[in-house]
C-alpha cells in the first residue's frame, strides 16, 4: 500500500474527504519525524513507538578482504511495535 492508496481507505473508513485525509496525515508525519529529530520519544498506544538511536563509532571488517576499517558513528530513527501490533502481525503469520 503506498501513501494514497493509505489516504484513499482512510478518508473512506473515517467518512473524510480525501484531501481532509490527507492534511491530517502529513501534520501527523510530520510532527513525529520533528519530535522524534529533537530526540523525543513518541508513543502511540496500540501501534508502537518512534525513537531516534545513537549508534557509536566502530571498528568493522571488510567482508572481502576481512581488512578492519573504521565505521564512523551515526544517528537513526527506530520503531518499536507495540505488543498488540506485534500480535496481530505474529497471528497473520500463522494464517
Amino acid at each position: 500500500m503506498n501513501k494514497r492508496e493509505l489516504i484513499e481507505k482512510a478518508a473512506a473508513e473515517a467518512g473524510l474527504s480525501r484531501r481532509q485525509t490527507a492534511a491530517a496525515l502529513e501534520a501527523i508525519l510530520g510532527t513525529i519525524q520533528t519530535a522524534v529529530a529533537a530526540e523525543d520519544k513518541v508513543a502511540i498506544p496500540g501501534f508502537g513507538s518512534f525513537e531516534i538511536v545513537h549508534k557509536p563509532a566502530r571498528t568493522g571488517r571488510n567482508p572481502q578482504t576481512g581488512d578492519p576499517l573504521e565505521i564512523a558513528e551515526t544517528w537513526t530513527a527506530k520503531f518499536k511495535p507495540s505488543p498488540g501490533f506485534l500480535g496481530l502481525i505474529r497471528q497473520r503469520k500463522k494464517d
